[in-house]
């Protein structure tokens, strides 16, 4: 019994005055009042636990609602990536077809051009030579017809050689343009990245090296040996590897020439590094070359702009590496100063 209760009914049990049928009545209501108070007990009790159980439930819920919102918004964050990796992969493919075609209409009569262009410089040069050793049995006026058209030789020549040289530039865009949309299978594979930087980097120093204008070069590999193995198309990766060696090899031979009349201890050094960050794999290629212009960053990665002087460079070479590091669900970015220049790739592990 409740203790106020047990007070009450001590004191009527004691009170003389009372009459025991009035002292029962009395007794039985203080009873019916405890029955109540403990059902009422029992029901408050069974309150709070059920509030303490939903309190529970609804904490478990919000937590688990969360780290729902948390996966959808990783999924989405995945979808999106995957949106991208096909959207490039997509514009490859249809690159593709558009270059077969291209190659087609336009590679046949281009080789043409220029094959009968350069037979055309061997056949003037024959004709020169026939003309020359003709003159010392001519006339005065005869020989000075000769020279003349001789000259005129000297002019078609001269045109031809430059057609030739244009031809030949127009072939090698055709050719970048191939490259551009032909790629490996598609399918990513676990590949040792450190490895396949060593690879491509040394092939395209060699192949620098047997080309034309050589440089030495000081290549410095600064590479994260706890990178493993990373998901890789190779075939398509190797290039972007050789297109930004290859660049960063032509800025630093700019570089040289341009102070190879100066007293200058100006070293070409090419440093490749990788590393992980936020859960992801970098890659830097620096060189120490002149460094991009400003107003040009914004251009460089656009298809057939190019910085190079001449018909030395079709312009597509860091635009095709831009695609194919999107296709891998990568990204670059690039930092230059007058003292050097840094692309970096992000790729996931």
């Amino acid at each position: 019994m409740d203790e106020n209760l047990q007070t009450i009914t001590d004191f009527l049990q004691q009170d003389q005055n009372m009459s025991p049928e009035q002292k029962e009545h009395f007794l039985k209501a203080l009873k019916a009042v405890d029955r109540e108070l403990q059902i009422l007990s029992f029901k408050l009790d069974r309150t709070e636990k059920v509030k303490r159980t939903t309190a529970i439930l609804l904490e478990e819920t919000i937590e688990e609602l969360e780290q729902k919102r948390k996966d959808v918004e990783e999924a989405l964050t995945e979808l999106k990536a995957t949106q991208e990796q096909l959207i490039q992969k997509e514009k490859i493919a249809s690159l593709g077809q558009l270059t077969a075609g291209i190659a087609h209409e336009i590679k046949n009569p281009l080789n043409f051009v220029n094959n009968f262009s350069e037979l055309s410089v061997e056949l003037i040069e024959e004709t020169k030579e026939e003309l020359s050793a003709l003159s010392d049995q001519l006339s005065a006026e005869d020989r000075e017809k000769v020279d003349e058209a001789l000259e005129i030789l000297d002019d078609i020549d001269a045109n031809l050689k430059t057609i030739h040289k244009h031809g030949s530039r127009a072939d090698s865009i055709v050719k970048s343009m191939l490259e551009h949309s032909r790629g490996g299978d598609g399918n990513m594979e676990p590949a040792n990245l450190n490895g396949l930087v060593k690879e491509f980097v040394n092939l395209s120093f060699h192949g620098m090296r047997a080309g034309k204008d050589p440089i030495n070069v000081d290549i410095q590999f600064d590479l994260d040996e706890s990178i493993k193995e990373v998901p890789l198309i190779a075939e398509d990766f190797s290039r972007v590897i050789i297109n930004l060696t290859n660049n960063a090899f032509d800025a630093m031979k700019e570089k040289l020439t341009a102070v190879s009349d100066q007293t200058s201890a100006y070293k070409p050094t090419l440093t490749i590094r990788t590393e992980t960050e936020n859960g992801k794999v970098v890659l830097e290629i620096e060189d120490n070359g002149p460094g991009i212009p400003e107003e040009m960053k914004d251009k460089i990665l656009q298809p057939f702009f190019t910085t190079k002087k001449g018909t030395q460079g079709t312009g597509l070479g860091l635009s095709i590496t831009n695609d194919i590091i999107k296709a891998h669900g990568g990204s670059m970015s690039i930092k230059s100063d007058d003292q050097s220049t840094v692309f970096e790739i992000k790729l996931m592990k």
